[in-house]
């Protein structure tokens, strides 16, 4: 479907709003700015101009995904606040094709991810972790989703679990045989959660 948009009531919230849609039908192999400027039956120079270049227009995006969290109704304890938020960055990846690839390919310094990142580590601040350890623990969490995240989307198109259960065999790769249905078996829902408590109840 392509959305007419008469180049001088372009707005660059509009072009990010047509890449989401693009991204969400076809993945991000398929964005470009000129897919974009053909979504909205305008010139590419039209896009160019709002968003610059390819990749400011993937951080906007990026920017916009994260945006939409939710961070109201928060849980007042701290450490219940910080899994609540780690949940909610999760569920914002899932609901874009592709959201997590997106997110993890930019650094995005932009409103939506910068309230959202404020919120984060204000949580951890306020559970007592130091200056340090508040940063890196949420750097840990954010990694740790967006590449947990990244593998539940891809394995939503293929089965990765199929190819590594031929590849190994108690012979040549004993270790990895042995945890095979761990390594390939319950949800991504458990994983998630497994490895949350694992980074947040080290302490």
């Amino acid at each position: 479907m392509t959305n007419k948009q008469p180049a001088e009531r372009l707005a660059p919230g509009t072009v990010i709003r047509a890449a989401l849609e693009l991204l969400d039908e076809k993945g991000l192999d398929a964005l470009s700015t000129r897919a974009v400027a053909q979504r909205l039956g305008v010139r590419m120079n039209t896009v160019l101009w709002h968003v610059k270049t390819k990749a400011r227009m993937l951080e906007l995006m990026a920017d916009a995904v994260v945006g939409e969290i939710p961070l109201d109704d928060l849980p007042a304890r701290p450490d219940q606040r910080v899994r609540e938020l780690a949940r909610r960055y999760r569920r914002a990846l899932l609901a874009h094709r592709d959201g997590a690839a997106l997110v993890v390919g930019t650094y995005a310094a932009d409103p939506g991810t910068l309230r959202f990142a404020e919120t984060f580590v204000a949580a951890f601040l306020d559970g007592g972790r130091s200056e340090r350890e508040a940063a890196w623990t949420v750097w840990t969490v954010l990694y740790f989703t967006l590449g947990l995240t990244q593998e539940e989307q891809a394995a939503q198109r293929q089965s990765p679990g199929d190819r590594l259960a031929e590849s190994v065999s108690p012979a040549t790769h004993p270790a990895l045989h042995r945890v095979l249905g761990h390594l390939t078996g319950g949800s991504f829902d458990e994983r998630f959660e497994f490895g949350l408590a694992a980074v947040l109840d080290r302490r």
